[in-house]
């Protein structure tokens, strides 16, 4: 629809395919009427919102997704009434309540290659190569390892605490403990059913829809230099509270035509930091989710998460502090806009 932004209508990007989707799309959230702290679950079509709360949460929903999809593409189909809500005056929140949160990591090529370089900069040696071999070597060594981890590897997955979970537009608290803290804007699919032993043909079958997740990691606190032989320390990095911006919205499967062809843009203080398709996976969607269940179930609700593209801030040697601004979009799942805070202690 001309005129209206993504935060309010974040379907405009997305390329349909009209034989197996209903005409009208939407989206959804869970949203705050003003002065109120009820949250409520609700169908986003343009720029309105109706209460679904009758029909359940949005787990509820995700429960028996194929008959709640119907339903809820019957209500997107009616012409907007007295009933819907103006989505500009509404409190956004966090779109899912997952049970688990699963995440893919080093799964962008060029991001990874960053990262190494970032590493040999800052004198961290995790790849065998001494400070003397110059930096060309080193970058075409990191390329030749990725691209072989692709032909011959597997995707690299660790688990997530709900608790960093946060709405898209919430302050991002960096704790005192976290002295290089880096923004890592990720594609995370929404789980719609029970699955275990998906194969890359059916993996996208369990796939209710995608959202926008900022995986943020502090960097200083990645690598244990206690327990060096134990490698990344995820736990530490990842996990403070609000260190997962996530939504605005549940995009129904449907209306995105093709989750390996998205746009991930990421800008820091109005500077472009990030902008990459997830064409640079190493490892596709179908691929991560055949690796999970091959290792575990995934329920509904669940939430994968399939990694960052280049430009983190240890790409371009700054981190997030105090005041700064983080305004993020996918293709076609609308934005995030997300200001940094320092706060003392919990």
């Amino acid at each position: 629809m001309p005129g209206i932004a993504n935060r309010y209508f974040p379907f405009a990007a997305v390329a349909f395919t009209f034989q197996s989707m209903p005409a009208d799309p939407f989206a959804l959230g869970v949203f705050r009427r003003p002065g109120t702290h009820a949250a409520f679950t609700g169908l986003v079509r343009e720029d309105q919102v109706l209460d679904i709360s009758s029909l359940g949460k949005v787990n509820d929903l995700l429960a028996d997704w194929n008959t709640a999809f119907a339903q809820l593409s019957a209500l997107a189909a009616q012409a907007p009434s007295d009933g819907w809500i103006a989505l500009a005056g509404l409190d956004v929140r966090c779109p899912v309540t997952p049970a688990q949160i699963l995440q893919c990591g080093a799964n962008y090529r060029k991001h990874v290659v960053d990262i190494v370089m970032a590493e040999r900069r800052a004198g961290i040696s995790t790849t065998g190569h001494n400070s003397d071999v110059p930096e060309e070597e080193v970058r075409a060594w990191a390329e030749a390892m990725m691209d072989e981890r692709a032909r011959t590897g597997t995707p690299y997955v660790f688990t997530g605490l709900p608790s960093a979970l946060a709405g898209p537009y919430d302050e991002i608290v960096i704790p005192p403990t976290s002295a290089c803290p880096d923004w890592e804007l990720e594609l995370a699919a929404i789980i719609g059913q029970r699955a275990r032993g998906l194969t890359r043909q059916n993996a996208l079958d369990c796939v209710a829809g995608y959202t926008i997740c900022n995986d943020i990691t502090t960097r200083s606190l990645v690598y244990r230099r206690d327990l060096k032989a134990i490698g990344t320390d995820w736990f530490a990095a990842k996990n403070s509270p609000t260190f997962l911006p996530t939504g605005p919205y549940l995009v129904p499967a449907a209306f995105v035509s093709d989750p390996s062809d998205l746009r991930i843009t990421l800008k820091h203080n109005g500077v472009v930091r990030q902008d990459e398709s997830t064409a640079d996976m190493l490892f596709d969607l179908p691929a991560i989710l055949a690796y999970i269940t091959s290792v575990t179930e995934l329920w509904p609700g669940d939430l994968v998460l399939t990694g960052s593209p280049a430009g983190n801030g240890a790409r371009w040697g700054l981190f997030l502090d105090e005041g700064d601004l983080i305004e993020s979009e996918i293709t076609g799942l609308g934005t995030q806009r997300n200001r940094c805070v320092r706060k003392a202690g919990p």
